[in-house]
């Protein structure tokens, strides 16, 4: 299956426009308003917070939970990250004044709009399959199904334990932080091959690790401290 968008320029207030401006992306030849997540319109009202973050992840930086001159900002779009640092100045953002570590933070987060856009579709794919999660309207159903394949119930899973996600956590905080988040199988890579739900705590334990880094990693502390281990072929 696939399918085609409308691709029309949509108009924003952002100073961070992409290259060749938002786009609509209902499909092509579509009647009436234009929209740039048209996939999310019925998250928007099942569950807004989901979408928000679907909206967030997709598209955004994580950058710093603090203020400060060298902290880098915070939540910037991804695409901004493929500016050199002159365009970036203009837009006031003086990565010259950044620590080192953070610019290479940052320009790790890059990637073109299309590929947030896509990966945005992703994470709503993955959402109504997770336990838990409302069946989506047949429009929105049929509209993911024709980028990604059949929507299976209950089938979505932590990324980095495999093991099933309930929608509940979603709504879950401590110390404001939500129990389940954006993960990457590799976090220099913002792909939809790439992308996935994660528990808080696997995220964390995973770090700036490829998967295949930090299973090896885990894999090593077992059989040092006595477990027998076996790599998959």
């Amino acid at each position: 299956m696939s399918l085609e968008f409308c691709s029309k320029p949509l108009s924003s207030r952002s100073k961070f426009k992409p290259k060749g401006g938002h786009r609509c992306y209902l499909p092509k030849d579509h009647k009436g308003k234009c929209s740039e997540f048209p996939f999310l319109a019925h998250l928007v009202k099942y569950a807004p917070r989901v979408a928000k973050k679907i909206v967030r992840d997709s598209i955004m930086t994580t950058g710093a939970a603090w203020k400060s001159e060298d902290a880098g900002p915070n939540r910037i779009r991804r695409w901004a990250m493929l500016l050199p640092d002159a365009e970036l100045l203009k837009l006031g953002i003086n990565m010259s004044k950044l620590k080192p570590i953070i610019v290479s933070k940052l320009r790790e987060k890059a990637a073109e709009y299309g590929a947030c856009m896509s990966v945005a579709q992703k994470l709503a794919w993955l959402t109504y399959g997770i336990e838990g999660c409302e069946a989506p309207p047949d429009p929105i159903r049929q509209y993911l199904e024709a980028l990604f394949g059949r929507i299976m119930p209950n089938t979505t899973t932590c990324l980095v334990c495999k093991k099933p996600i309930s929608f509940a956590l979603f709504h879950t905080a401590q110390r404001g932080k939500a129990e389940i988040e954006t993960s990457h199988s590799n976090p220099r890579l913002h792909t939809t091959v790439n992308i996935g739900f994660a528990h808080r705590a696997c995220n964390i334990a995973q770090g700036n690790k490829t998967l295949e880094e930090f299973y090896d990693w885990i894999a090593e502390i077992l059989l040092r401290v006595g477990y027998t281990v076996t790599k998959p072929s």
